[in-house]
């Protein structure tokens, strides 16, 4: 498939547009890609017109094999993936043994996507971030667009950062909405626009609500980076936030000058702040 030292790029696809942004950039470059599409996850419209092979949750060897035979020596996960309860899995027998190494670690939102990491570099593939291959997406330290966090914004932001920080004990989420102190929700198997929205209908009266949203500590920084992007921005106005908080050099924005554009156009703020406690 591949004359590239690297070899093929092997893409694991789950939702949204960067699986497809991705290969188009590598491609541009010269190098051949491999889409695995999952079902009921990527959107159809990532893999057309590239070279794909439609995958099931749980089938791990067939997964491997396909991008083994594309030649692929280098693999990528990208894209939100709706997680499904593990009995739902019809789980091949490789998948099988993994999660019974991995152990109480499987349940968690990280662990799960490290044991997959794991398996790819069992079968000698080497797994790369995304900022990898797409440079310039991680969001830099300050304020993105014409809208600043005030004095009770970048307090709801500190909040949220202690919440985020006892989530990670537990390997939940990677955002949380704050209004005034108050910890309105935090992200789980829902994901952040659908919990934003939640956030949404239970906010009190006064300011408006905050999202914050960073990586976990002792997260695995090639799988399921913080992102964020206009769509992001545009379920924080339609659920009357104030503005978004993300942390900067850790977390991706998708489309960034379509995200400002649209957070000024809301009246919202974007901004990205060091969640060490350094900078805000």
């Amino acid at each position: 498939m591949s004359g590239h030292p690297k070899g093929g790029l092997g893409i694991l696809a789950g939702g949204g547009s960067l699986p497809r942004r991705i290969a188009d950039t590598v491609r541009d470059q010269g190098r051949p890609v491999f889409v695995v599409a999952f079902e009921g996850q990527t959107d159809p419209m990532t893999v057309d017109g590239l070279p794909h092979a439609w995958m099931r949750l749980g089938a791990t060897s067939k997964t491997l094999e396909a991008l083994h035979a594309a030649g692929c020596g280098e693999v990528v996960m990208a894209g939100p993936m709706k997680r499904p309860s593990l009995s739902s899995l019809s789980l091949d027998l490789r998948s099988t043994a993994a999660i019974a190494r991995a152990g109480a670690r499987v349940f968690g939102d990280d662990g799960l996507l490290s044991l997959i990491v794991d398996e790819m570099e069992r079968d000698g593939f080497n797994v790369v971030g995304i900022e990898e291959l797409l440079g310039g997406y991680l969001a830099p330290l300050g304020t993105l667009g014409r809208g600043i966090p005030d004095d009770r914004a970048l307090a709801d932001a500190r909040r949220g950062l202690q919440a985020l920080k006892a989530m990670a004990r537990a390997d939940i989420g990677q955002a949380v909405a704050v209004q005034e102190g108050l910890v309105l929700a935090v992200e789980a198997v829902e994901g952040t626009d659908a919990m934003i929205a939640r956030a949404g209908a239970l906010r009190r009266e006064g300011g408006a609500p905050v999202l914050i949203k960073g990586r976990k500590a002792g997260q695995n920084d090639r799988v399921d980076r913080p992102t964020v992007g206009p769509g992001t921005v545009a379920a924080a106005a339609a659920a009357g936030f104030a503005g978004i908080v993300v942390e900067a050099e850790q977390t991706l924005i998708v489309d960034r000058d379509a995200a400002v554009a649209a957070a000024d156009a809301a009246g919202l703020f974007l901004h990205a702040m060091s969640f060490d406690g350094a900078q805000t």
